[in-house]
């Protein structure tokens, strides 16, 4: 095959930087190594084929402006921010993940077929717009209320100021589903009956997932989308799914109808659909749907123009990749004579065989990852030396659909094993190491000390060798977080690694770490506060979980407690009661004898528990009433830990 362009640069940048005599390289630009290292990536690749181009082009109506700001002023979305990503690809992004962030690039409203509407780039996902007998059925609404809100009221300019008629959650990921209060409200979804259609477990899902492991997921997807990255050609280029994620207000509206059957007919507005309920995939929650009238198929989030995530590195419930096979398996069973696929991420496909042989690479890149896996852990194989062996065939390695520029394959064949056999790879010497400080001050301990540890890692750093250069440094810094030197020269090997990735989120991560090493973790987390309107819909027995997940079991040992919970707003009656350093609760009426009976609106409830209410102002409140020992009660709750939000995850100085 005739080399690419982005290729031959990518060589011609291994020959300068080779010659002991070249120009230098600037600390913070790619190495000889990286350009050689891009140039084996994309061997093979015909970075000029245009189709996709086409497709990601087609149907442009019109481009948005300007920002979306949040509550507080702060800039969720910038539609300018990424006009940098056109033309060649600089030394600093693997070109065919440049390649996949030019077609993410191609931003604004767009007409897919006779009466079916994409919103892209006003958040990681899309909003589809399908046109009803009386106004707009709303598919997936973003992240946050205020890019919904901009969404909708940009396709209103261009379209008509036509009412929302329906919605539908295709699945329980809050970019999916947490901008639905920029576009209609639970009074107004109430008082026109407008139907909300949801896959079975959506509720318990979407709230569960964000509310018990909520602290630490957000925090993990800085890193993985890249949130503090500036855009430009050292820093984020692409999420793999789009531009960015819209860090606003977070809200929700239980469904009124739920999908509950393998296939399920539906009319909304005069629209006819065909669901196909698809749980346990890429979501625990999850439905696809047809438009038999206008030859359309709604692949959700089963198909992106990108390999997907069997397990996010944000963290996540492990994802069955056999189950996803079997699922695009039933697509292609139901496509008949579709003519026009639409994804809730990235540009449809046209054409009946065009979006067949998508779904069928699909199909076989997550059934070879499962199989492989499968076969090679049957053979002793660790997870690590899994992710070393398996390498796609070429009939699916070549085609850019399935490419990792979100999942990554390494990171989804451990998942795999992980789902099967667990994290833990059968060598003893794993089952109860040393923690990684105390490890890590032991190996530098050997190695002669810190300095040799950083004058072995900066050879290797010399050699391009930095995943190596990585495994060392990690040590030497947890041995000594304050060695300014060994974590400038991490940060920069991490930097190295982030210009070679394909995958997105690995190039997010890999600049995020080096951005930390330099600058410390952020200052903030994602702000409690835009979790509000989510939460005041979640179950009580959701915040009483992670209560009792955020006890400290240490100091509540030897506290036998017992409270009353009444929530007056949503008549919920609980007991909670402190066990062997444990809390337990259970929905019953108050007991005799409590320590304390708190009688509190569900909304502040919420308040007091995300920390956006302080308890001094809540103990004043009318809706607020404590009988019994306050004393006791506000021990009680200095018992529970606030996760900050914001820890550190390569900048560690202290345990």
């Amino acid at each position: 095959m005739k080399p690419t362009f982005p290729a031959l640069l990518a060589l011609a940048l291994v020959t300068l930087g080779g010659c002991d005599k070249g120009p230098s390289v600037a600390a913070d630009d790619a190495t000889p190594a990286t350009a050689a290292a891009i140039a084996a990536s994309i061997k093979g690749l015909n970075l000029e084929d245009s189709k996709d181009l086409t497709d990601a082009k087609r149907g442009f109506i019109a481009r948005p402006t300007g920002q979306i700001l949040g509550s507080d002023g702060s800039v969720l979305i910038d539609f300018e921010a990424f006009r940098f990503v056109e033309g060649q690809a600089p030394s600093t992004v693997n070109p065919s993940l440049w390649r996949h962030a030019m077609l993410n690039a191609q931003i604004g409203l767009f007409k897919v077929t006779d009466g079916i509407y994409q919103l892209r780039g006003f958040d990681i996902a899309n909003m589809t717009l399908i046109e009803g007998q009386t106004g707009w059925i709303v598919v997936d609404p973003l992240t946050a209320k205020e890019s919904a809100a901009a969404a909708l009221a940009f396709a209103r300019q261009q379209l008509g100021d036509k009412a929302v008629s329906a919605i539908v959650f295709t699945h329980d990921h809050v970019d999916h589903f947490g901008g639905v209060l920029g576009i209609t409200s639970i009074e107004d979804v109430a008082r026109r009956n407008i139907p909300v259609v949801a896959p079975a477990g959506f509720m318990e899902e979407a709230t569960s997932e964000n509310i018990l492991a909520g602290p630490a997921m957000a925090r993990r997807s800085m890193y993985q989308f890249g949130k503090n990255l500036a855009p430009g050609a050292k820093g984020i280029v692409d999420t793999g799914l789009g531009k960015n994620v819209a860090y606003g207000s977070i809200g929700i509206i239980a469904p009124t109808q739920i999908i509950d059957q393998p296939t399920q007919e539906l009319v909304l507005d005069g629209v006819t659909f065909v669901f196909h309920n698809m749980p346990g995939a890429e979501a625990p929650a999850e439905l696809t749907f047809s438009i038999p009238e206008r030859k359309a198929y709604g692949g959700a989030e089963l198909l992106a123009q990108t390999m997907h995530n069997l397990l996010p590195i944000r963290g996540a419930k492990v994802r069955d990749a056999l189950r996803w096979s079997e699922y695009t398996q039933i697509a292609l069973d139901e496509l008949g004579d579709t003519e026009v696929y639409f994804g809730q991420h990235n540009w449809p496909i046209w054409g009946n065989e065009r979006i067949r042989e998508f779904i069928t690479k699909h199909r076989d890149v997550y059934k070879y990852l499962h199989d492989q896996t499968v076969r090679l852990m049957n053979a002793g194989y660790t997870p690590n030396e899994i992710a070393e062996k398996i390498q796609l065939p070429d009939s699916l390695a070549s085609y850019f659909g399935t490419r990792g520029y979100y999942g990554d394959l390494r990171h989804n064949v451990k998942a795999i094993y992980q789902m099967y056999l667990g994290a833990y790879d059968g060598n003893p010497a794993h089952l109860n190491p040393l923690s990684p400080r105390e490890s890590a001050k032991r190996y530098v301990e050997l190695m002669g000390g810190s300095a040799k540890v950083v004058d072995a890692a900066q050879a290797a750093y010399d050699k391009g060798d930095y995943r190596w250069v990585a495994e060392l440094l990690n040590q030497a810094t947890l041995d000594k977080p304050d060695d300014e030197a060994a974590k400038e020269l991490l940060a920069r090997a991490y930097e190295q690694m982030g210009y070679q990735a394909e995958s997105a989120t690995w190039r997010n991560s890999y600049l995020t770490a080096a951005q930390e090493l330099r600058n410390g973790p952020p200052a903030k987390g994602v702000k409690r506060s835009d979790l509000i309107e989510l939460m005041k819909q979640t179950p009580t027995e959701r915040f009483l979980e992670a209560m009792a997940a955020s006890l400290d079991g240490p100091a509540a040992d030897g506290k036998n407690w017992t409270f009353n919970l009444v929530l007056t707003d949503t008549r919920e009656t609980f007991v909670l009661w402190i066990e062997n350093a444990v809390l337990h609760y259970r929905k019953a009426a108050p007991v005799a004898g409590a320590n304390a009976t708190l009688t509190v609106s569900k909304n502040l409830f919420v308040q007091l528990l995300s920390g956006t209410a302080g308890l001094k102002e809540a103990l004043t409140s009318d809706e607020l009433k404590v009988d019994g020992s306050q004393i006791n009660l506000l021990r009680f709750l200095g018992l529970l830990e606030k996760a900050p939000g914001n820890f550190a995850i390569v900048a560690r100085e202290g345990d």
